[in-house]
């Protein structure tokens, strides 16, 4: 027996494993199709954790209802009729049984078949940081050469070479110690505790920790001895200034080690007896003044996007703005800035901590505990909906972790949130009684974006029936969208969800968002990608930079 997905055979397949009357041949064909088809497992999985956690209170399982339009992977099943809010007689004792069989029967499945899958998949997330030694902490003026995405500021690097064009850049190593780097230079990676300057200037601060730490150059090994140091590297010359400690250079491996003190340097040209030289602090000013240079273009950057914020609060399909500036941290008001004429009313902060956002004089909410969120009420249908937002994603403990989700299920409203392995979802609930769709992008949230911002948005597109996803500004997905409009969100929450329609205590339906959110848009149109591209560049914490290249 083969099973094909998606069909009527599916759908009757997974019934009867809810219902623990599927046959062993069903089994066989089922297992095989899960083992094989990611989609299928989705799909099954949902069917499954619905029929599971509906079945745990009799009073609210009547069953599942046939989803209609099964045949498109993006429609999702039918809710079962207790989320819209009908009482129903209590069941008797063998639906009990039924669904007792029916989840054992589930267990062996995902046993025998998806997990073994799932487990492989996991073991290669993309994102996983085991490998970096180092990470980008400042930036300014940072331009990368041609090649590779640029390195993210505050993100893990692994191994591999830096080549910045222009500009200033301050790496953290592992194991403490600090290179400020000054462009054009080149810096190859090695290890916690190794770097070589290709060509360039940098500085070196080394704490007692990571004593030892060394940087090779064409002309020298430096080995630091607890100090800080500067490296220009230029047509085939190295010069070596210590500005505080001491180090200890070779000319080539295995040449006798000699010492360097605390105001003394030494100059190496290719095939040439080293020159002693004065440490030139004043040669090297502009990187020491890199705190202050990063301070000063943090501020700029934070005035070019309150211009930006300014004129975004004019647009008239602007909703709701939380650009979290304005409020008063005592307050328990979040106040919205859009300037059209029927703005939504201020919204309510429910717990949450005022913490630094993505400037040090910017303020964000932080989301830590179940009880935290930011509840707002707003009426109005619409065709098309945007939602946008500036988060940064300290850990994804919920299977479903949400961003910004309506009340309940009422018809018209969307659930927008980010699942455990980093996908991103948007569910949108039917006019018709039991239908919602689920789109869900690739995963994108990996390991190592976590704890940095990142910009997400969601395109729900009624006229042209499209769902599209965004992350920092590129769309990572486009769904068909069968729901139709309008839409509406009711009162809603926002890093938090207000379960209506469920048993109490239910850990599933705990689904609060770990981590800060710094701004947040809701429009009541469909952006442009070119729209949402600006809302990403305009509000990044540091400008966009040429690419860099790895080798």
């Amino acid at each position: 027996m083969n099973i094909p997905f998606p069909s009527r055979q599916f759908d009757e397949a997974v019934s009867a494993v809810c219902h623990g009357s599927v046959s062993d041949e069903q089994a066989r064909a089922l297992n095989e199709l899960l083992r094989s088809d990611a989609a299928a497992r989705d799909q099954y999985l949902l069917r499954v954790e619905l029929h599971s956690r509906l079945a745990s209170e009799p009073d609210l399982f009547t069953g599942m209802n046939e989803a209609k339009d099964a045949g498109s992977l993006e429609t999702a099943v039918a809710l079962p009729e207790s989320v819209r809010g009908r009482q129903f007689p209590r069941r008797v004792r063998a639906r009990k049984l039924n669904w007792a069989i029916a989840l054992a029967a589930c267990l062996m499945l995902l046993a025998t078949g998806w997990w073994g899958v799932r487990q492989r998949e996991q073991g290669t997330r993309e994102g996983s940081t085991s490998q970096a030694v180092a990470m980008l902490d400042r930036v300014v003026d940072a331009e990368w050469s041609p090649g590779d995405a640029p390195p993210r500021l505050g993100a893990p690097l692994e191994p591999g070479w830096l080549r910045l064009k222009a500009g200033f850049a301050q790496v953290v190593f592992y194991s403490g110690a600090r290179l400020v780097l000054q462009g054009p230079a080149e810096l190859r990676l090695i290890s916690p505790d190794e770097a070589i300057c290709q060509n360039g200037r940098l500085i070196a601060e080394v704490p007692p920790q990571a004593k030892g730490f060394r940087v090779s150059t064409p002309e020298m090994n430096v080995t630091d001895l607890g100090t800080v140091f500067g490296v220009a590297v230029k047509d085939l010359q190295t010069a070596l200034h210590v500005f505080q400690g001491s180090v200890e250079f070779q000319l080539s491996a295995g040449a006798r080690s000699q010492s360097l003190k605390e105001g003394a340097g030494v100059l190496v040209e290719k095939s040439q007896a080293p020159q002693p030289i004065a440490a030139d602090r004043a040669a090297f000013a502009s990187l020491f003044d890199l705190q202050l240079r990063s301070s000063d273009a943090e501020v700029l950057r934070h005035e070019q996007w309150r211009a930006t914020s300014s004129r975004l609060d004019e647009d008239p399909s602007l909703l709701v703005h939380f650009d979290f500036e304005q409020a008063d941290p005592s307050d328990w008001r979040l106040p919205n800035a859009s300037r059209r004429s029927e703005t939504p009313p201020d919204a309510t902060i429910v717990g949450c901590q005022w913490v630094e956002g993505r400037w040090q004089d910017k303020r964000a909410l932080a989301f830590r505990n179940v009880s935290d969120r930011v509840r707002l009420s707003m009426s109005g249908d619409y065709e098309s909906l945007t939602l946008a937002a500036w988060v940064r994603v300290q850990g994804l403990d919920r299977q479903i972790n949400s961003l910004f989700m309506s009340d309940g299920f009422e018809p018209g409203t969307v659930h927008w949130s980010i699942r455990h392995d980093g996908v991103l979802g948007l569910t949108a609930i039917g006019a018709e009684p039991g239908r919602f769709q689920i789109c869900a992008s690739p995963p994108v949230l990996t390991l190592d974006l976590l704890g940095l911002w990142v910009h997400l948005a969601v395109v729900i597109d009624g006229g042209t029936g499209q769902v599209i996803h965004y992350f920092d500004g590129m769309p990572v997905s486009a769904k068909p969208l069968t729901i139709k409009p309008p839409f509406h969100i009711g009162t809603a929450e926002l890093g938090n969800w207000n379960a209506q329609g469920f048993p109490k205590n239910d850990p599933f339906m705990i689904r609060n968002f770990s981590g800060a959110i710094d701004e947040f848009c809701l429009f009541r149109r469909a952006l442009s990608s070119s729209e949402i591209r600006g809302l990403h560049a305009a509000g990044k914490p540091q400008p966009d930079a040429l690419p860099q290249s790895r080798r």
